[in-house]
Protein backbone atom coordinates (compact mmCIF):
# COMPACT_ATOMS: atom_id res chain seq x y z
CA UNK A 1 0.00 0.00 0.00
CA UNK A 2 2.76 2.54 1.15
CA UNK A 3 4.69 1.88 -2.57
CA UNK A 4 1.69 2.26 -4.22
CA UNK A 5 1.35 5.73 -2.69
CA UNK A 6 4.53 6.74 -3.70
CA UNK A 7 4.66 5.71 -7.32
CA UNK A 8 1.28 7.45 -6.92
CA UNK A 9 2.43 10.40 -5.97
CA UNK A 10 5.73 10.23 -8.24
CA UNK A 11 3.11 9.67 -11.15
CA UNK A 12 1.47 12.95 -10.18
CA UNK A 13 4.74 14.79 -10.03
CA UNK A 14 6.12 13.51 -13.91
CA UNK A 15 2.51 14.43 -15.09
CA UNK A 16 3.03 18.10 -14.02
CA UNK A 17 6.32 18.22 -14.56
CA UNK A 18 5.54 17.28 -18.11
CA UNK A 19 2.73 19.96 -18.43
CA UNK A 20 4.72 22.52 -17.25
CA UNK A 21 7.83 21.51 -19.75
CA UNK A 22 5.30 21.70 -22.29
CA UNK A 23 4.00 25.11 -21.32
CA UNK A 24 7.36 26.46 -21.28
CA UNK A 25 8.20 25.37 -24.54
CA UNK A 26 5.08 26.73 -26.17
CA UNK A 27 6.09 30.01 -24.52
CA UNK A 28 9.50 29.94 -25.23
CA UNK A 29 12.34 30.61 -23.51
CA UNK A 30 12.56 34.19 -21.93
CA UNK A 31 9.09 34.93 -22.01
CA UNK A 32 9.23 34.76 -26.33
CA UNK A 33 5.36 33.19 -27.91
CA UNK A 34 5.94 30.46 -30.52
CA UNK A 35 3.95 31.82 -33.78
CA UNK A 36 4.57 28.85 -35.73
CA UNK A 37 4.01 24.64 -34.31
CA UNK A 38 5.54 23.75 -37.59
CA UNK A 39 2.79 21.23 -38.69
CA UNK A 40 0.44 23.52 -39.94
CA UNK A 41 -1.41 27.43 -40.12
CA UNK A 42 -2.70 27.40 -37.01
CA UNK A 43 -2.62 30.97 -35.93
CA UNK A 44 -2.47 32.53 -39.23
CA UNK A 45 -4.76 33.44 -41.98
CA UNK A 46 -3.88 34.50 -45.53
CA UNK A 47 -5.01 37.16 -47.76
CA UNK A 48 -4.48 37.09 -51.83
CA UNK A 49 -3.78 34.60 -54.32
CA UNK A 50 -0.06 33.33 -52.97
CA UNK A 51 0.04 29.99 -51.85
CA UNK A 52 1.24 29.21 -48.25
CA UNK A 53 1.76 26.10 -47.04
CA UNK A 54 4.02 23.77 -44.34
CA UNK A 55 6.38 21.79 -45.65
CA UNK A 56 9.24 19.69 -43.76
CA UNK A 57 8.35 21.77 -40.85
CA UNK A 58 8.68 25.29 -42.57
CA UNK A 59 6.28 27.82 -44.11
CA UNK A 60 6.88 28.36 -48.13
CA UNK A 61 5.34 30.66 -49.99
CA UNK A 62 5.13 32.06 -53.38
CA UNK A 63 3.67 32.02 -56.65
CA UNK A 64 4.57 28.42 -58.17
CA UNK A 65 4.77 29.39 -61.73
CA UNK A 66 2.11 32.19 -61.78
CA UNK A 67 3.81 35.81 -61.20
CA UNK A 68 0.59 37.18 -61.15
CA UNK A 69 -0.04 35.84 -57.30
CA UNK A 70 0.57 37.96 -54.94
CA UNK A 71 -0.60 37.88 -50.71
CA UNK A 72 -0.01 37.50 -46.91
CA UNK A 73 0.16 35.28 -44.49
CA UNK A 74 -0.68 37.25 -41.27
CA UNK A 75 -1.16 35.72 -37.32
CA UNK A 76 -4.24 36.38 -36.24
CA UNK A 77 -2.85 38.43 -32.96
CA UNK A 78 -1.85 41.74 -32.89
CA UNK A 79 1.33 43.43 -31.62
CA UNK A 80 2.87 46.45 -30.84
CA UNK A 81 6.32 46.85 -29.33
CA UNK A 82 8.18 43.42 -29.57
CA UNK A 83 11.42 41.58 -30.58
CA UNK A 84 10.91 39.10 -33.56
CA UNK A 85 12.84 36.72 -34.81
CA UNK A 86 12.96 33.81 -37.43
CA UNK A 87 14.49 32.12 -40.09
CA UNK A 88 14.27 32.67 -43.89
CA UNK A 89 15.66 31.81 -47.47
CA UNK A 90 14.65 33.32 -50.58
CA UNK A 91 14.69 32.26 -54.27
CA UNK A 92 17.83 34.33 -56.17
CA UNK A 93 15.40 35.04 -59.42
CA UNK A 94 15.19 38.75 -61.11
CA UNK A 95 13.00 41.28 -58.79
CA UNK A 96 11.57 38.41 -56.67
CA UNK A 97 10.69 39.47 -53.38
CA UNK A 98 8.85 39.03 -49.75
CA UNK A 99 8.90 40.79 -46.52
CA UNK A 100 7.56 41.23 -43.33
CA UNK A 101 5.27 43.73 -42.27
CA UNK A 102 5.20 45.39 -39.14
CA UNK A 103 1.52 46.61 -37.13
CA UNK A 104 -0.08 45.30 -40.29
CA UNK A 105 -4.01 45.56 -40.15
CA UNK A 106 -5.62 42.68 -39.79
CA UNK A 107 -7.47 41.15 -42.69
CA UNK A 108 -6.17 44.17 -44.98
CA UNK A 109 -4.06 43.30 -48.31
CA UNK A 110 -2.20 46.89 -48.65
CA UNK A 111 0.61 47.51 -46.53
CA UNK A 112 -0.47 49.84 -43.53
CA UNK A 113 2.73 50.07 -41.55
CA UNK A 114 6.09 49.67 -42.14
CA UNK A 115 8.06 46.67 -43.63
CA UNK A 116 11.06 44.78 -43.19
CA UNK A 117 11.81 44.04 -46.79
CA UNK A 118 13.46 40.56 -48.02
CA UNK A 119 15.01 40.61 -51.16
CA UNK A 120 18.19 41.06 -53.48
CA UNK A 121 20.66 43.98 -53.55
CA UNK A 122 21.70 43.37 -57.08
CA UNK A 123 18.00 43.66 -58.30
CA UNK A 124 17.40 46.73 -55.58
CA UNK A 125 15.47 44.68 -53.09
CA UNK A 126 17.67 45.14 -50.71
CA UNK A 127 16.71 43.76 -47.00
CA UNK A 128 16.13 46.74 -44.66
CA UNK A 129 13.16 49.20 -43.63
CA UNK A 130 11.16 50.55 -46.16
CA UNK A 131 7.48 52.28 -46.21
CA UNK A 132 6.35 53.88 -49.46
CA UNK A 133 9.81 54.69 -49.50
CA UNK A 134 13.00 53.36 -48.41
CA UNK A 135 14.02 54.46 -44.57
CA UNK A 136 17.21 52.45 -44.42
CA UNK A 137 18.59 50.27 -47.26
CA UNK A 138 20.52 48.29 -44.50
CA UNK A 139 22.08 45.26 -46.18
CA UNK A 140 22.48 47.61 -49.48
CA UNK A 141 25.84 45.94 -50.04
CA UNK A 142 24.42 42.23 -49.54
CA UNK A 143 27.28 41.56 -47.38
CA UNK A 144 25.42 39.54 -44.73
CA UNK A 145 22.73 37.84 -46.52
CA UNK A 146 23.18 33.70 -47.58
CA UNK A 147 22.17 32.78 -51.08
CA UNK A 148 20.34 30.14 -50.91
CA UNK A 149 20.31 29.41 -47.30
CA UNK A 150 18.59 29.78 -43.92
CA UNK A 151 19.40 33.37 -42.86
CA UNK A 152 18.44 34.79 -39.08
CA UNK A 153 16.55 37.93 -39.08
CA UNK A 154 15.72 39.71 -35.44
CA UNK A 155 13.33 42.80 -36.09
CA UNK A 156 13.24 45.22 -32.65
CA UNK A 157 10.11 47.27 -33.21
CA UNK A 158 9.29 49.98 -30.33
CA UNK A 159 7.23 52.69 -31.05
CA UNK A 160 8.49 54.54 -33.76
CA UNK A 161 12.28 53.22 -33.01
CA UNK A 162 12.85 50.01 -35.11
CA UNK A 163 16.08 47.53 -35.40
CA UNK A 164 17.14 45.05 -37.41
CA UNK A 165 19.94 42.43 -37.09
CA UNK A 166 20.82 40.16 -40.03
CA UNK A 167 22.64 37.00 -39.54
CA UNK A 168 24.17 38.69 -36.12
CA UNK A 169 24.88 41.89 -37.58
CA UNK A 170 22.81 45.58 -37.13
CA UNK A 171 21.94 46.44 -40.21
CA UNK A 172 19.21 49.23 -39.39
CA UNK A 173 18.54 51.14 -36.37
CA UNK A 174 16.10 54.12 -37.56
CA UNK A 175 13.62 56.01 -35.37
CA UNK A 176 11.28 58.02 -37.23
CA UNK A 177 10.80 61.29 -37.10
CA UNK A 178 7.11 61.39 -38.59
CA UNK A 179 5.60 58.32 -37.96
CA UNK A 180 1.71 58.01 -38.85
CA UNK A 181 -0.22 57.60 -36.30
CA UNK A 182 -1.19 54.21 -37.82
CA UNK A 183 2.13 53.16 -37.77
CA UNK A 184 2.16 52.90 -34.18
CA UNK A 185 -0.80 51.05 -33.49
CA UNK A 186 -0.93 47.78 -32.39
CA UNK A 187 -1.10 45.25 -35.64
CA UNK A 188 -0.75 41.62 -37.13
CA UNK A 189 2.92 40.51 -38.13
CA UNK A 190 2.52 39.72 -42.14
CA UNK A 191 4.46 37.88 -44.72
CA UNK A 192 4.68 39.23 -47.62
CA UNK A 193 5.14 36.61 -51.47
CA UNK A 194 5.07 38.79 -54.25
CA UNK A 195 6.00 38.46 -58.27
CA UNK A 196 7.67 41.64 -59.23
CA UNK A 197 8.15 42.57 -62.69
CA UNK A 198 7.34 39.05 -63.72
CA UNK A 199 9.28 37.06 -62.21
CA UNK A 200 7.52 34.40 -59.91
CA UNK A 201 9.40 32.74 -57.04
CA UNK A 202 9.38 31.23 -53.50
CA UNK A 203 10.41 31.99 -49.97
CA UNK A 204 10.44 30.38 -46.82
CA UNK A 205 10.21 30.79 -43.31
CA UNK A 206 11.05 28.56 -39.86
CA UNK A 207 11.70 29.27 -36.38
CA UNK A 208 9.33 32.08 -35.32
CA UNK A 209 9.12 33.61 -32.21
CA UNK A 210 7.98 36.92 -30.42
CA UNK A 211 8.67 38.60 -27.34
CA UNK A 212 6.00 41.42 -26.58
CA UNK A 213 7.83 44.34 -24.93
CA UNK A 214 5.86 46.86 -22.34
CA UNK A 215 7.47 49.96 -21.48
CA UNK A 216 10.02 50.26 -22.82
CA UNK A 217 10.98 53.29 -25.51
Amino acid sequence: MCMVRRVSKWSGLCLFGYLFGCLFLARGEGGSLQLFNGRDLSGWQTVGTAEWKVVGGRIVGGQFGDSRKSGLLMTEQAFRDFDLELEFKIDEHGKYNSGVYLRHGAGERRRRGYQINIGRAAAEEYIGLYTDRWLAKGDEMDRFRKVLEWNHLRIRAVGPHIEVWLNGQSIVDFRDPNAAPGFLEPGVIAFQTYGAEGHAGWVEFRSISIRVLSGER
